[in-house]
């Protein structure tokens, strides 16, 4: 792994760490969760195993000691990788369109949409989910508008992103 791929990634993880950390808890303490799209950012461009591997183990990590939903540390855990890796799968399928912003876009909406599917489901049965909230009611009221913005988001930070990458000596893997 070269060390300017590392140090980009790094970058766009602490910049998710920020949106993360800043983001209030509308509801239920349940955050809309800005670090996915800086994490599928990563891995459209750097589309490598060990990448995706690094950065969605680090964004559940730092997602985890940011969260304010009661009992959601190891929930963040474990849906950042299995979202990282859905995605990264995802984009392989996308073939000769996975550069493109659209794909990007709604590639970023279903992650997390995977991603607040399986953090929900590990919340309910892990912790519960507080108050008299319900699984439907939060995955509406939080998940839903997360993967719309994600996608608004990736749309405007990729094109962005793809340039500086291409503009500087740092290798994108194909």
């Amino acid at each position: 792994m070269k060390t300017r791929v590392l140090v980009l990634l790094s970058l766009l993880v602490g910049m998710g760490a920020v949106l993360h950390a800043v983001m209030p808890g509308p509801l239920a303490g349940m955050k809309l969760d800005l670090m996915l799209t800086m994490m599928f950012l990563g891995i459209t461009l750097f589309p490598e195993r060990k990448n995706v591997l690094l950065v969605g183990i680090v964004a559940g990590v730092i997602s985890a000691l940011t969260t304010t939903f009661p009992g959601g540390q190891i929930p963040n855990i474990i849906d950042k990788p299995v979202a990282a890796f859905v995605f990264y799968g995802l984009l392989l399928l996308a073939g000769k369109y996975k550069h493109s912003v659209v794909a990007a876009s709604i590639l970023a909406a279903v992650g997390t949409l995977v991603s607040g599917t399986v953090f929900l489901t590990l919340a309910l049965f892990m912790a519960g989910l507080p108050g008299t909230s319900t699984f439907s009611g939060l995955f509406i009221a939080i998940v839903l508008p997360t993967a719309a913005m994600s996608a608004v988001l990736m749309a405007i930070v990729y094109p962005i992103a793809k340039q500086i990458v291409s503009r500087s000596n740092i290798p994108v893997q194909a």
